[in-house]
């Protein structure tokens, strides 16, 4: 391989491991916008994140030598593609180069999106913590007014009560009115049923052997029931 194929590819796996890197410190990043309760002033680690994350995106190295930042590696990629003299490998190397600066400039933007988010977030909370101190400080200034509040605040949970109660009622009036016409729908078929069965020659009186049978076949399976019971009573 060539001096100049290797410095291409010792290039480009530093711009790949800064690309890595970059990915890994956004997730880190993105976390701080995500606290329940983030602090009215930066952390040490957030504002270390967020040092590391514009240098390597927002500068460029002055020194060579040592690891560049992005910016300054895309310029080293631009140089050495140009003084390459193969087409087919320049072609190649190009889209290469043309997909780092992509991923720089979305880096870039993601990172102005992120340090929005929780710059919003951050001032929302301090806006919600100076209306909290500043209802503390009135109510402290002014007790009758913290007392009509509280009394606002019972009134308010009275009634949320009193809704309650009402809706349940309600649902008990309209499963009782469900009963209430289920009963009048039984009681319907019940007088149909025994319209037609005396409209049919011979079906009452069917009707009343069968219900007779019963009532003889449970006197007699009551009987046999007490005389076993009155059985083991005695031989026990």
């Amino acid at each position: 391989m060539s001096s100049t194929g290797t410095g291409w590819a010792q290039l480009r796996q530093q711009a790949r491991s800064l690309e890595s890197q970059t990915e890994t410190l956004f997730h880190t990043y993105s976390q701080f916008a995500s606290v329940p309760n983030i602090p009215a002033k930066s952390s040490e680690d957030e504002r270390s994140t967020e040092s590391k994350l514009q240098d390597l995106l927002e500068k460029e190295s002055q020194d060579f030598s040592d690891c560049p930042q992005r910016e300054t590696l895309t310029a080293q990629l631009s140089r050495l593609l140009d003084s390459e003299a193969t087409l087919t490998a320049s072609a190649l190397k190009q889209n290469n180069l043309s997909r780092h600066k992509e991923i720089l400039q979305e880096h870039r933007r993601e990172l102005s999106r992120l340090k929005s988010q929780i710059q919003d977030a951050r001032n929302r909370a301090n806006l919600l913590s100076n209306v909290r101190s500043d209802i503390d400080a009135y109510h402290s200034n002014n007790p009758e007014a913290a007392e009509a509040d509280y009394m606002l605040g019972e009134r308010s949970r009275i009634d949320n009560s009193h809704n309650m109660a009402d809706s349940v009622l309600s649902q008990a009036y309209a499963v009782n009115e469900s009963f209430g016409l289920q009963r009048e729908t039984l009681l319907s078929i019940n007088r149909r049923i025994t319209g037609a069965a005396a409209q049919v020659p011979g079906l009452n009186s069917l009707i009343g052997r069968i219900s007779a049978k019963k009532r003889r076949d449970g006197i007699i399976m009551g009987s046999f029931i007490a005389l076993c019971f009155l059985a083991f009573l005695y031989f026990s």
